[in-house]
Formats: C-alpha cells, structure tokens, sequence
C-alpha cells in the first residue's frame, strides 16, 4: 500500500491566488485597525482556501515487479577456441542460479558471427534487448564474451550498469597472417610485390617468438617453405607464369599452443594479363577470308599483330622488279629463328611451301609448339597438295592428316558430340540469332579439305561427317587445324551467317592458355554465401569432389551433369574461411570472404574493448579465468562492484492494481470550523 494527499481545486489556482491576496489585505486592514481578532480571521480565511483546494488522500494498492537482469552471450567463432565453451556455459548456469536467488528475472540472448564478416554485435543485440523491456525494471546487463566486439561505440543508453564476464585465459597467444598489399591484376612474367605480416598476439613463448617458417603455393603446387621474421612488414616478389586467374595461398604452420590456425592462412587471387598478346599472320595466296583474320586480331587493342602476305613468290619471273610489289622484304631468319618464341600464336591462314621457309625454320616452329607456343592452321585447297605444310616436320605435330581430297560442295558445319563438351565450341548455337525462316542455326560452308584424324579430339565436323575443327596439345603447347577456308562466308551474313567472330576468339584464346576455356578445369565460385563447385571435363562422368572446410572437416561432394562437359554441385550457408578442392586429379582452392573472418582478427581475450562501455554506467570487467564474481543487489546510484562481487540495481518497480480517492476533509467540517473562527473572531472584538 502507498498514500499520498492530492489536490483537486474547486476553482482556478488563479483565482484562489486572489482570494488569498484579499485575505491578507483583509488581514493586514484589521491589524492596522487594531482588530483583535485578526488571528481568528486569517485561520478562518486559510480554512476556506483550504476548502477549495478541495485536499483528497489516494491510497494505492501496488504489485512490486521484479528486476529484470539482461544476459548477452558471445557465441561467435573466437568463442570455440579453447577451454572458452566449457567457460561460458559454467558461468552461464551459475548466473541463472544467483539472479534467481536474488528474485530478479533473466533475459537471455545469444550473438552470433554477423553477416558480412560483421564480426560480434554485442550492442547492437544489447540494444534491441533493452527496447523489448521496461526501462525501470532493468536491474543490469551482464556479458560473456571474450571482449573482441565490432560495435563497442553503439552503446544503448542503458539505466543500469553493464559488467563484462571475459572469458579467456592470461596465457593465450595466437599468429595471425596479414596480407596488407594484394594487386587485383598482375602482367604475365612481370615481377610485382605482395606485402605480408606475421603477427603475434597474446603471451608468446620465448622459443617461439621473433621469427616463423611460411608456405607459399602457386596454382595448387608443391609449396615452398621460408624463414620470415614476426612482426615486420615483408615485400615479396612473385611472378605470374598464365593467364587467368592465380590463386596464390599462404600457409604458416600451427604452433604448438597457440589458439588457432584459422588465421595462419590467406589466398590471394591475381588476374594474370598479358600486357601485349604478339600475334604473327602468315598468309599464302590472297582469298576472302584473310581480312577476316585482320579484322578478329585487330579489333582487340590487347593484340599486337604481325601480318605477312606472300603476294609473289620467289620461283615466279615475269620481269617486275621486287621493289615495285613488295613493301619490306620477308625477314624470315628473324622471325622463325630469332624472334619466333617472342609471339603467342602463330596462325597459318592458306599457306603452302613456296620456298621461302626452309625446313630448318618449320622445323624451329614445331619446337616452338613443343616448349609451350600455339599455332593455328587454316587450310585451303593448298594443303591437300604437294606443297602443303603437312609435308614439312609439322606433320609431327597436326592432329589431323590430308588425304588429298577437297570437298567441294555444300555442308553445314556441326558441332561433334565432344564439341558440344568442349569449351571452344559448346554453346556457340546461343552466340548466333539465326533468322525466324532459316532451317539451320546458321549458314553452309562450300568447301573443306578431307582430313584422317591421327590425334587430338574433333569438336566440328563437316562434310560427310569429316573433321572440320581439330584441336590437340603437343608437348607444353597447343594446335589447332580448320580444314576450310570458308569461314568468312559466316562473317559475310551468307544464308543467315553465323557465330564466326565468337569461334575464332574462343579458338584463339583457347589457344593461348585462357583459363576459362580449359577443357579440363576444376572451378569454385562463390556468391554470397553459397559456393558453387563445377568441373569441366571431355570425359562421360566426373568424379566425387573432396572439400575440406576452413575448420579441417572433410566433405565428398557428389557432382551433378548440368550442361554437357559440365558438372555441379553447391554448398549452401557457407561459413567464411579458405576451401581447398579436389577430385584426385585437379586441385584448387577458395577463400569465402576472407581466409580469415574477422571474428580471428584478434582472438586474445582483451578487456580494453569492454572498459569503455562499461565503466561509465559503473560496471565492470572480470575475467572468469579468476573465479565467477558474487551478485549483490545495490540501491540505485551507489557503487555497483568491488573485489570479488558486482552490483545489480534495485530497480523497486511495481504494477498499481487499485487506487481509492477519499475527501481529506468533508465540506461542512471545513464551513464548521471557518463558521466558529470567524465566530471566535467577533467575540473577541465585541468583549473589547
């Protein structure tokens, strides 16, 4: 129960206020006058105020509510680490049990690793607590976390302490690997520099500290071990060998005690870009189709193209001078001797032995081929001739073998069934719109060269089935051979054209090592939070894929045919960190966000995050590691810890369940007594 005296004037204060100014004015009037009832009048009149203040007592009929206690518990990455679950559960059961002693209620919540790499949102998570709650029942808040919070300056405006239960021990320690300078790019056989840190935190063992061995792997290969010193920052120069994409990846080896090796490792991928593609031309007898090589090469400003055409050739009098049909002489020791391993790719668009290349050149273009160089064949009728380049040492390299015959008639180039599969060619049916009336997705060809294949794999085909597109690998390079010289009619729009420009660009890349036109690649992506494996393949079927997850457990993935050549499987609500693949055959590696998330940062337990949010509401920081503090409830404003204890505010709320408004004085009383006082007043002044 509570009482309290109300007022409920009858009139306007105001108006009281000039009553009670002519009170004292009839008041002041006697005394000046010598009335000796003035007392009686000025109690008479201070009555009937008084009376139209209309005075009331209120009794109320209160609940008490009990205090309410918030609990946040850190439940992110940092938090797995060692002996921290077991820490945190045992404080957990014990502060249920005080808070229940003290006949408080208990709110919990538990923080996660935000989304986004956020990190740990204590406050946010305390904020939205405190708005579900009445503000006066809010007896204190209480952390268990391990101090590393990413929004320390969101602090609610909270009306009761904050204390902080750190988890942790005194004796941590953690290295961590920092890349501080990546490019995103890099050009091919161009040094560049990658800045990287070793960095130790925490307690570090004696023997252990100053310096570390680290791993660096290019690509999924063998790694190399170094020697690097801790803490310092380290400039280190690497070279990119292809295109593409490089994954490089960082490994530094597990310490003995330390926290984690979540953070002992980073992948960097770099673009690898040729900074010039050097392209030579070499064109025989002049024909349609060789602006249409031109034009592919030159429209790329990354193309650096050396065309030669052989307009006359050096058996051939007819008494014009040289001089007047030639622009430069054809310096053909410095190119296919000297400077033949600068270019790279070669393309031989309707060329055959005139005797302007000795063997011994053609010869130097096959080992050229052979150390990792690209040529790329166009035939004409010429090749099914005596003069063709089939009868040089190219033929040690060709996958395919003339058999003299040129077809001359109409055909329509199809892809193989291994076309469809490989990456040149699969798909180039969507790269072309053909008009609504055609009956075939694009344009005939009208002539092609009759080839036996002898190597390689066939991804287009021709006439009677014969090859028409033939792509091989020879030694550490590539060839390719077209068996016509009709490709242009595409570009020309003949019977609806076709994707022409698109089959020789990703010919031409193929060619020259892109990547993403490997027939045989093992590829990770992620979006988000979900990590797409694919495998590409000429082969009928795939095999399972191994993933091991940044915390070391192992995955078989089984993968799915979802276009021909290609092979999926996803892996939904990735968490963050470095993934490493493999099919027994082919290996590569991703990192989900970062290698290491941000909850492993800084994984030693620290106060200094914590000291600002809660000192100034007067909580307090302990580490667990010394004992689970005593709860004690403390009046509001008055020190809410010490050694050994922290405070919880007694917040005293309650809930009103009824209120009773009784008249303090009855209205006739208060004329009685007002009646008797001016009485009293006349008597007095008529006994005078």
């Amino acid at each position: 129960m509570a009482q309290q005296i109300l007022l409920d004037p009858l009139l306007s204060m105001p108006t009281i206020y000039v009553l009670g100014a002519l009170t004292l004015l009839i008041v002041g009037v006697s005394i000046w006058r010598g009335l000796k009832g003035w007392p009686y009048r000025l109690a008479a009149g201070a009555v009937l105020l008084a009376a139209l203040l209309n005075p009331s007592l209120q009794d109320e009929d209160r609940e008490p509510l009990s205090d309410i206690v918030l609990v946040v518990t850190d439940a992110s990455a940092s938090q797995d680490l060692s002996d921290r679950p077991t820490q945190t559960d045992e404080a957990l059961s014990a502060l249920e049990a005080e808070i229940a002693a003290l006949g408080m209620e208990i709110r919990l919540a538990t923080v996660g690793d935000a989304p986004d790499n956020a990190g740990t949102l204590l406050m946010g998570e305390l904020t939205r607590m405190l708005a579900e709650v009445p503000r006066a029942r809010v007896a204190g808040a209480i952390l268990l976390t391990d101090g590393q919070l990413h929004d320390a300056g969101l602090v609610p405006d909270m009306p009761a302490p904050i204390h902080a239960l750190l988890t942790g021990r005194e004796d941590d320690w953690d290295r961590r690997l920092v890349i501080e300078t990546a490019p995103a790019f890099a050009i091919i056989g161009e040094e560049f520099e990658l800045q990287l840190r070793l960095e130790d935190q925490g307690a570090i063992p004696a023997d252990l500290a100053g310096q570390s061995e680290i791993q660096i792997a290019i690509d999924g290969e063998e790694p190399r071990s170094f020697t690097v010193p801790v803490g310092e920052t380290l400039n280190l120069p690497l070279t990119l060998e292809h295109a593409g994409q490089n994954v490089i990846q960082f490994i530094v080896p597990e310490a003995e005690g330390e926290l984690t090796d979540r953070n002992n490792a980073a992948v960097v991928q770099i673009n690898g870009i040729r900074d010039r593609l050097r392209v030579l031309l070499v064109s025989g007898e002049p024909h349609p189709g060789q602006r249409t090589w031109r034009n592919l090469l030159k429209s790329d400003p990354s193309v650096d193209l050396v065309h030669f055409t052989i307009l006359r050739p050096p058996d051939k009098q007819d008494g014009v001078p040289v001089s007047e049909l030639s622009l430069i002489a054809f310096p053909t020791r410095e190119l296919f001797m000297e400077a033949v391993d600068e270019f790279d790719l070669i393309i031989f668009d309707r060329y055959q032995r005139r005797g302007i290349l000795p063997m011994l050149y053609i010869d130097n273009i096959r080992q050229y081929v052979t150390d990792g160089g690209a040529l790329l064949l166009a035939a004409g009728p010429d090749f099914a001739s005596a003069a063709s380049l089939y009868r040089t040492p190219l033929a040690d390299i060709l996958p395919g073998r003339p058999t003299a015959r040129v077809i001359d008639q109409p055909y329509l180039p199809e892809i193989t069934d291994l076309g469809n599969r490989h990456p040149v060619t699969a798909g180039l049916e969507d790269d072309h719109a053909a008009p609504p009336e055609a009956e075939a997705p694009w344009g005939r060809w009208f002539r092609q060269i009759e080839l036996t294949e002898q190597a390689g794999q066939t991804v287009m085909s021709g006439a009677n089935d014969a090859p028409l597109l033939m792509l091989d690998r020879v030694g550490e390079g590539r060839v390719a051979l077209l068996a016509s010289d009709h490709a242009w009619l595409w570009d020309r729009g003949y019977e609806g054209g076709g994707p022409q420009l698109e089959m020789l660009r990703r010919l031409a890349h193929w060619m020259m090592g892109e990547p993403d036109l490997e027939e045989e690649a093992l590829v990770a992506s992620a979006d988000g939070q979900t990590l797409t494996v694919t495998r590409r393949t000429l082969a009928e079927e795939a095999a399972d894929v191994t993933v091991t997850y940044p915390d070391g457990t192992e995955e078989t993935l089984a993968l799915n045919e979802t276009a021909p050549g290609r092979y999926t499987a996803e892996i939904e609500g990735a968490e963050q960190g470095l993934y490493r693949l493999t099919d027994g055959t082919l290996d590569t590696v991703i990192a989900l966000g970062p290698a290491a998330p941000r909850e492993f940062e800084e994984t030693i337990a620290s106060a200094d995050r914590l000291m600002p949010v809660a000192e100034p509401v007067g909580g307090a920081v302990m580490r667990l590691e010394d004992g689970m503090p005593d709860l004690r409830r403390v009046a509001e404003g008055r020190n809410a810890s010490g050694r050994g204890w922290i405070g919880l505010t007694a917040r005293e709320a309650y809930l009103t369940a009824d209120v009773t408004v009784t008249p303090l004085v009855s209205a006739w009383l208060f004329l009685l007594i007002a009646a008797g006082l001016m009485l009293g007043a006349w008597l007095r002044e008529g006994r005078n």
